[in-house]
């Protein structure tokens, strides 16, 4: 184990593997990613998917585990800036991190490891938006009851995967309308987006 452990700390074919990894999936989908095709992309021996992450499932969750904590990072980042419900949209509808985590949704139906990740992480973000959102509305002004913060959540996060999914199928009907219809409520509260400097002093609720 103290091997393991010491090999496992240098990052240099480890990431290099989950970086072929992420690319196949994002390129091609979950099923590309079989551990010849990861290894010929990074440029390795085959065996060092096994040395590295015992299956092909513990590579998968390294991955997953990889993208939840930048993921994680990100979303401090975003939910404390100047615009946090900007930081926050801009987050979810992120096109290249919903892809992967679309992908992700679909290998948990095969794999129950995967499933129990995206469970635990899941739980994990809720609890973070929820507290840091909460507090952001509140100064805001915006009465709870109207408002309630985990349905703002939701409902954001379910309008940004709906329509990646649907522009997976080449259907695009109503997506701009309805991105113009989030970001203006996003307006009425936070301004305009700003890309530099303070954000705007919000209208009172």
């Amino acid at each position: 184990m103290a091997a393991r452990r010491a090999r496992a700390g240098d990052p240099t074919t480890r990431n290099a593997l989950l970086d072929a990894a992420q690319e196949l999936m994002l390129h091609e989908g979950y099923a590309a990613v079989t551990t010849r095709r990861v290894t010929a992309r990074a440029g390795v021996n085959s065996a060092l998917v096994y040395y590295y992450f015992d299956t092909m499932d513990g590579l998968f969750v390294a991955l997953f585990q990889r993208g939840a904590e930048r993921s994680f990072e990100r979303l401090k980042e975003a939910l404390t800036s100047d615009q946090p419900l900007w930081g926050f949209w801009e987050l979810i509808h992120d096109r290249s991190g919903s892809a992967l985590t679309m992908e992700f949704i679909a290998l948990a139906n095969h794999r129950k490891a995967i499933r129990a990740e995206i469970a635990e992480y899941s739980r994990k973000f809720r609890r973070a938006q929820l507290e840091a959102l909460s507090a952001v509305m509140e100064r805001y002004g915006l009465d709870p009851d109207r408002w309630p913060p985990s349905s703002v959540i939701v409902i954001l996060s379910a309008i940004s995967r709906f329509l990646l999914i649907e522009e997976a199928f080449d259907v695009d009907v109503g997506h701009a309308e309805t991105e113009a219809m989030v970001e203006d409520f996003l307006r009425t509260i936070e301004g305009e987006r700003s890309r530099g400097g303070r954000a705007r002093v919000p209208r009172s609720h």
